[in-house]
């Protein structure tokens, strides 16, 4: 009796352990994620591996990547009318507001601010900085959180900088010093181009922000509904793209040619984000030395730039996909996941402790080029959007500064275009 007992006790152990992990297998929750830019792979996958090692309750299955901010931003809107939306989503803050106005209205985006409140205070604090806090702020309501933050910089040929009688320590903090050097670059070595600032074929509006913010002109005023830079500050603007072209020697080129191009050894100045620090670093090697400055800024009282990137918003309204969304926003926002994205990248981390010695400190000290985007962090403003069809408004903008940029309008002419295009198609 006492073995039968035994076995019918060991049995009904193995039955409940049984029942208990098929209840933990039922109970696993599966995140749908879309993230934008295919390259960005090499960050979130080893994040949603790092994760679900963590979570093992949670499974991170991540959709084909977007081309782009703007086409996931197209990707969305759609997915938001035939309610096929994945769980997690990380839209480009300029495109964060007209995305919460869609989706706020049917009810399918989280307010992040209850549960950031509901964490404690300390934690908060040691983690996020308000300022990045607040690019995940839309009408008042944090619906994101900061995941990638990024400042225009310049990416330099230190050996045809040296060629045209420049000196790499000492980098032009000017758009006219730039243009300067970019010709005697190009006078230098003639087969080269001086300088590279692809606006005409970016993907997003952030380039021409950038280069308005800078001479102290906005794209959009402070209430986000009227146009900034149809002034004279603008139309100085419009006339240094066109001298771009005909005193700094750059080449008109799509953009994948014109990194190319950079690659090669064949451009002195190239102006980019810092998410491709580590992919053009790797790109040129030992082919010639590779060095990084601040974006120029002409107005040095008033004259900021764009912070470029993106954050993690939740689209679920299922109560189990929410929780774990949220704690995937936690951790992706975390020092570990931080130190992943900065070495993968370039992108300023936007967590405080991943600085710290225990994460990217050490990395920093091996690599100075990295740093170079957090020497302007004092120069950061928002990255604005326009609140109503964002995307084809910057590609109308972008076509008409193509044609200034070729010459075939002139920089007065480009910039009425602009504006009353703008206008128009704001309304």
């Amino acid at each position: 009796m006492n073995r039968i007992a035994s076995f019918m006790t060991r049995g009904a152990a193995i039955l409940a352990l049984s029942m208990a992990a098929g209840a933990a297998l039922a109970q696993k929750v599966t995140l749908d994620v879309l993230y934008a830019q295919p390259g960005f792979a090499k960050y979130h996958e080893p994040i949603a591996q790092a994760f679900m090692k963590a979570h093992p309750d949670v499974e991170i299955k991540l959709r084909a990547p977007a081309k782009d901010y703007d086409e996931g931003h197209q990707a969305m809107l759609r997915a938001a009318v035939t309610n096929q939306l994945p769980d997690v989503y990380f839209p480009g803050f300029d495109l964060m507001g007209e995305l919460v106005d869609v989706l706020e209205k049917r009810g399918q985006v989280v307010d992040m601010g209850p549960l950031l409140a509901a964490e404690p205070a300390a934690w908060r604090t040691a983690n996020y900085s308000d300022a990045m806090l607040r690019l995940g702020v839309v009408d008042g309501r944090q619906y994101g959180l900061p995941v990638n933050a990024s400042l225009p910089i310049m990416y330099f040929n230190a050996d045809l900088v040296k060629k045209a009688g420049g000196d790499p320590a000492h980098m032009p903090d000017t758009w006219d010093g730039v243009i300067a050097l970019a010709a005697k670059i190009h006078a230098a070595v003639p087969e080269a181009s001086g300088m590279a600032f692809d606006i005409h074929v970016y993907p997003g509006n952030w380039l021409f922000q950038s280069i308005l913010d800078q001479a102290g002109a906005s794209m959009l005023d402070a209430s986000g509904t009227k146009i900034g830079f149809d002034n004279p500050i603008g139309l100085h603007v419009m006339t240094n793209l066109r001298r771009f072209v005909t005193e700094g020697g750059m080449s008109i080129l799509d953009l994948e040619a014109s990194r190319q191009q950079f690659l090669a050894g064949q451009t002195g100045l190239f102006f980019d984000t810092p998410a491709r620090l580590r992919q053009i670093t790797s790109g040129v090697g030992s082919r010639f030395a590779l060095g990084t400055a601040v974006f120029p800024i002409d107005d040095k009282a008033k004259g900021g730039i764009p912070t470029g990137g993106c954050a993690i918003i939740i689209t679920t309204k299922d109560e189990a996909r929410r929780k774990a969304a949220w704690e995937y926003a936690k951790f992706i926002t975390g020092p570990e996941a931080q130190k992943i994205v900065v070495e993968t990248t370039g992108y300023l981390p936007t967590n405080k402790r991943a600085t710290g010695p225990e994460f990217l400190g050490p990395f920093y000290d091996k690599n100075p080029n990295f740093r170079t985007v957090a020497l302007q962090s004092d120069r950061a403003v928002a990255w604005q959007g326009y609140r109503g069809d964002a995307v084809r408004i910057w590609r109308a903008q972008r076509d008409i500064i193509a044609k200034v940029m070729r010459g075939q309008v002139t920089p007065a002419a480009g910039l009425d275009e602009l504006a009353r295009e703008t206008r128009a198609m704001m309304k």
